[in-house]
């Protein structure tokens, strides 16, 4: 793998905390398929470790922040961060807006509407991405695509239904 990240510079699991609550069940499943999605590709390393993963994330809200606790696959505590939502939220009620135009679109909108409307609902999601990524510099270090599956888990996670 490139950048130092290595097979064990990885999660193997997610935990959302009870502080998260749950929801509808169509929102539950959103939660549960971002997971996966993170959780089967991804590249992630607490900064200073000793890359003696894989980790495992345990994710809880207090007070308007994203509480970041990593562990060892054994369970052993790494590290815990802890992020303010408030950065996120002009791009995570963007990007919801967006989305709902894309989903009516796709009812009623010519092939080249709906493009359109998907190009812009990716340049959301990797201003999101990128955010996410800014914010934990120096903190998590993770590629791209781990940046953009956690950023749709933050955005789930904002999802009330």
């Amino acid at each position: 793998m490139s950048n130092g990240f290595t097979p064990q510079t990885r999660l193997v699991d997610i935990i959302l905390d009870e502080s998260i609550g749950r929801s509808t069940p169509d929102i539950e499943h959103e939660r549960a398929v971002a997971i996966f999605d993170l959780i089967e590709e991804n590249r992630f390393r607490p900064v200073g470790d000793d890359g003696d993963g894989p980790y495992k994330l345990r994710l809880s809200l207090v007070e308007s922040r994203l509480v970041f606790a990593i562990a060892r696959e054994s369970g052993d505590a790494v590290i815990t961060h802890i992020l303010s939502l408030t950065p996120f939220r002009r791009i995570v009620k963007d990007y919801y807006m967006i989305c709902e135009s894309y989903y009516e679109a796709i009812r009623i909108s010519s092939p080249s509407q709906i493009e359109a409307i998907d190009m812009g609902r990716r340049g959301l999601h990797n201003e999101g991405s990128q955010t996410l990524m800014d914010r934990l510099s120096g903190k998590i270090e993770m590629d791209n695509d781990t940046a953009r599956r956690l950023f749709t888990l933050v955005c789930v996670l904002h999802w009330r239904g």
